[in-house]
């Protein structure tokens, strides 16, 4: 069924009027909820402050949040593929808008947590339902660029996240942070009201229930896990801790022996047949896991140990932005001429350098020699990276998939970020170090080096994984019920 005036789905150009409406509507509502994943870093001190939270309870307000939205972006996009994935994109707006208005009153620490959870929620439903979207609205030949135009403006969405988070701290507080989302939510609704074209997956919608089951062990598997580290990290193994890091194991290990025997799996596993998609989500798991991590601690140093403000520890990581904004497109076009393999395997790399240099900054180190260039070559390699990673991935998957291909690939992006936050402060040494006090700033330094590796090992997975044909689709073979990913080959 389509709405009057709003274009058919699989009809639209990027160049065009409907085009960019479609692209407008996706990019405000996911780059909302990936604003949120990283406008909260420069608040943390400040929310810190006021409601008296160490460590643990900062990895917290970052950890609930990227916990549900992890765990259910697999079913959030089942359900966009089932009931119409505009239908769930506006469920999520409104859902988020409501989370994020509670985050903005709650009155102590617990009451922000859960809240933060809820967010993730919504956010599940906004993520892998902004690329779907695309995917089925786009014409094939113009699918690259749209992807293209969504990774570099919902990445600066991000990379902005820093910066508007400090100005509105320094300004007034820590509470506009959550609230800012209600009004870019309500312009994000009208837009998809009456923009986007409403698509879904016509099997899904016919087959039998949803897979209840693989979305419960995927959340109690990585809620067990995530609370085993980051709590075992700051008080020590207890028998609790111990209890939720083996359920959450148990959990994970349950999860692709029950979605193999799913008669409706949550996770099709045919799709990772193909080298290509597999490859691209370990890519996936190890860029977005190195900088996710990084980031948290390096915003927290610039105000603890070189004393920026808020504003200033914001403002610092604009460049990140700028070349997101300048880029992302351009890289999602290059991909689609030279193949995607060439910007996945190069673009790791000279990021994981970027965060190799920032991890030379220490107390006293001055932003225009120190810190600068280090963002500078951080952002290159990310902007190089991001919108062919996404594209990859898209194109490796049938269209029937769509919307699962892009819930696992958001969900590994969501839980590289996840795992981060939650190790990477326990493998450089800062389990209950105070954040204000001494021994931090070293502990930064061997994280941010730690993440270097980690992303540069990104790189060489997409080299030895990806393949080097311009382009990819899914080809269904005769007598087999899956499709995988065979190569277009240019001639």
């Amino acid at each position: 069924m389509t709405t009057p005036g709003v274009p058919v789905a699989g009809t639209l150009r990027a160049r065009t009027a409907a085009g960019r409406w479609v692209i407008a509507a996706t990019v405000l509502g996911s780059g909302m909820a990936f604003l949120d994943g990283t406008v909260v870093n420069v608040a943390l001190p400040a929310i810190g402050r006021d409601l008296h939270s160490g460590l643990a309870g900062l990895q917290w307000i970052l950890s609930a949040y990227l916990l549900t939205l992890g765990a259910l972006l697999l079913l959030g996009g089942a359900l966009g593929d089932r009931y119409g994935r505009r239908r769930v994109y506006e469920v999520g707006l409104v859902a988020f808008s409501v989370a994020s208005a509670v985050c903005g009153v709650a009155p102590d620490l617990d009451a922000l947590i859960v809240a933060r959870a809820v967010q993730g929620i919504g956010g599940a439903l906004l993520v892998p339902g902004s690329l779907a979207l695309l995917s089925a609205s786009f014409v094939a030949d113009d699918r690259g660029a749209a992807v293209g135009a969504w990774s570099g403006l919902a990445g600066a969405f991000s990379a902005l996240g820093p910066f508007l988070g400090g100005w509105l701290v320094d300004a007034v507080s820590w509470r506009l942070v959550f609230l800012i989302n209600l009004p870019i939510a309500a312009v994000t609704l009208w837009v998809v009201r009456a923009h986007v074209p409403e698509s879904r997956d016509a099997e899904a919608a016919a087959g039998g229930p949803l897979d209840v089951p693989g979305a419960v062990l995927a959340t109690v598997g990585l809620a067990g896990v995530v609370f085993a580290l980051i709590e075992g990290s700051a008080g020590g193994v207890t028998p609790l801790v111990a209890a939720a890091g083996v359920v959450g194991a148990v959990a994970l290990v349950a999860f692709p022996v029950v979605e193999r025997r799913a008669a409706e799996p949550l996770v099709p596993l045919e799709v990772f047949r193909s080298r290509q998609f597999s490859g691209a989500n370990v890519t996936t798991l190890t860029v977005y896991g190195a900088f996710g991590g990084a980031l948290f601690l390096f915003v927290v140093q610039l105000q603890q140990d070189l004393g920026y403000s808020a504003l200033e520890a914001g403002s610092a990581l604009l460049p990140v932005t700028v070349l997101m904004l300048i880029l992302s497109a351009r890289a999602g076009r290059l991909s689609q001429r030279v193949g995607p393999r060439l910007p996945m395997t190069v673009g790791p790399l000279v990021a994981g350098l970027g965060l190799l240099l920032l991890g030379r900054v220490a107390p006293g180190s001055r932003y225009l020699t120190a810190i600068l260039p280090a963002l500078i070559v951080f952002g290159l390699g990310l902007s190089l990276t991001v919108a062919p990673l996404t594209a990859a991935v898209m194109a490796s998957v049938e269209e029937r998939h769509l919307g699962v291909g892009s819930g696992v690939n958001n969900a590994v992006a969501r839980v590289a970020g996840l795992l981060s936050v939650a190790l990477l402060p326990l493998a450089a040494g800062l389990s209950g170090v105070d954040p204000a006090g001494p021994g931090f700033a070293d502990g930064v330094r061997v994280a941010l080096r730690i993440s270097a590796v980690v992303c540069a090992l990104g790189g060489a997975v997409a080299f030895v994984s990806v393949r080097r044909a311009a382009a990819v689709r899914p080809v269904v073979h005769p007598g087999m019920s899956h499709a995988c990913a065979d190569p277009v080959l240019r001639p």
